[in-house]
């Protein structure tokens, strides 16, 4: 079994003196998926904050393909090969669709293909469509479809989706749910945070639930569905 492309360990990290992370511990698989569930307030944004360079940690390692990227700056860790495409998908409002993918075009990495405009309008037919159309312009998915396509223009490694689907519409979430379902098919690896359970156990390759800044479960789609306990517990709302 090949080492994992993302590892975090022991991960410790919150605000202003507040502990939130209490020595959080996940694995990305190399061309793999691992979803991160857990209910809002439960660490999960800050975890994805402290691997991106966003929150300097307070104790524990981050490591990407090996190299040790703990407390690197934001710039860093993207130059590493980390995509993000965060929560409320902060778009640039006055850049058009193709000037907010050309904007964080980053040259392609040897060892995976290469992301480009013709890519990514591949992917998001939409997007091709909309192509002049400022971003302040465009309906909630197509600016959720755009985060991800401006997150792929990076070539990233990893890419982390934190609540992709969060606020659409039903038909638009089924878009973005095949859209990642194309990107597992190609091998990039991807760590998904959303609240649809049942579709993240037919992508995941690995679930890990946080609870008050602690993993409290880690194990495969097959584990959590045979545990109903851990999702009374910690998932249902």
């Amino acid at each position: 079994m090949s080492p994992p492309l993302l590892e975090v360990s022991g991960l410790k990290a919150g605000y202003g003196g507040t502990p939130v992370l209490f020595g959080v511990d996940l694995s990305v698989p190399q061309g793999g998926v691992l979803a991160l569930l857990g209910r809002n307030g439960m660490g999960k944004t800050t975890t994805v904050r402290t691997i991106m360079g966003l929150l300097r940690p307070e104790a524990g390692t981050v490591r990407l393909g090996g190299a040790d990227m703990t407390g690197a700056p934001a710039h860093r860790v993207a130059q590493a090969g980390i995509g993000l495409v965060p929560e409320g998908r902060q778009i640039f409002p006055t850049l058009t669709v193709e000037e907010n993918l050309v904007a964080t075009s980053a040259p392609p990495r040897t060892d995976l293909p290469p992301w480009t405009l013709e890519r990514v309008y591949g992917l998001f037919p939409r997007l091709a469509e909309r192509r002049r159309h400022f971003g302040n312009r465009l309906s909630g998915g197509e600016q959720q479809m755009l985060a991800i396509g401006r997150a792929l223009m990076t070539n990233p490694r990893l890419v982390i989706l934190d609540e992709a689907t969060e606020g659409l519409a039903p038909l638009v979430r089924a878009d973005i749910w095949q859209a990642v379902r194309r990107l597992r098919s190609e091998g990039l690896s991807l760590l998904i945070i959303d609240k649809h359970v049942d579709i993240l156990a037919t992508l995941a390759d690995r679930i890990a639930v946080v609870e008050k800044g602690r993993v409290v479960f880690s194990g495969t789609p097959a584990d959590l569905a045979t545990d109903p306990q851990v999702r009374a517990q910690y998932l249902s709302v």
